[in-house]
């Protein structure tokens, strides 16, 4: 399994996704590895993938570019004045995909967050040609943002791979009980997963 995975917003649990999956498949017997290019901020999901991938690859091979600053990556890069490095990006994804047979790669931030002023996470995206699948947090809101960053993945040109359903919080209500139903009758993708609460394993089809 080959992913790209954005989100449907920062902080909808891209990284606790990711790493249900790469143990998954990992579990299952694959050479799978997560990685998260950039890192704004702390580096504990870049740290978090390492750990899920059993140190199968190394810290700085996960998370090639790293900025102090908790922002989007060209904000960040303006105020620590540091160009950020795409061609190492680059050259970290294609040493990946020699190296490993199954890759998650995590975005940072939403699908349109900006990396320099005219390329975006979604132009990272298509350059690496993964399958997409969006991370949804289960609360008020979540199928029109799902729908947005659908209709954005296929405007370029891009599968999306389906929807993964992420419960943040064990609080339920009327949007969190109803939303991969409609999900599943609107947005034309496959819900790959749901996520429960604090869940810490993840089966795989086929398993």
């Amino acid at each position: 399994m080959n992913l790209f995975l954005t989100g449907t917003d920062t902080n909808v649990g891209k990284t606790y996704v990711a790493g249900l999956i790469v143990r998954a498949l990992r579990t299952a017997g694959e050479d799978c590895v997560g990685l998260k290019p950039i890192c704004c901020g702390e580096r504990e999901d870049a740290e978090l993938l390492h750990a899920a991938a059993d140190g199968a690859i190394s810290l700085n091979e996960i998370n090639p570019v790293w900025l102090r600053t908790p922002a989007a990556p060209y904000t960040a890069s303006l105020i620590e004045n540091r160009p950020l490095d795409l061609d190492l990006i680059r050259e970290s994804f294609a040493r990946a995909c020699r190296a490993h047979k199954s890759l998650i790669v995590e975005g940072a931030g939403g699908w349109l967050v900006p990396i320099t002023r005219d390329y975006s996470m979604a132009d990272l995206a298509a350059e690496f040609r993964l399958p997409v699948a969006v991370v949804v947090a289960n609360r008020l809101g979540a199928i029109n943002h799902a729908l947005l960053t659908v209709a954005s993945i296929r405007a370029h040109g891009l599968e999306c791979a389906g929807l993964i359903v992420n419960h943040p919080s064990a609080e339920e209500d009327i949007a969190t009980t109803t939303n991969r139903g409609v999900l599943e009758e609107v947005a034309k993708v496959p819900i790959l997963f749901e996520i429960a609460y604090g869940q810490r394993g993840l089966k795989l089809s086929g398993d």
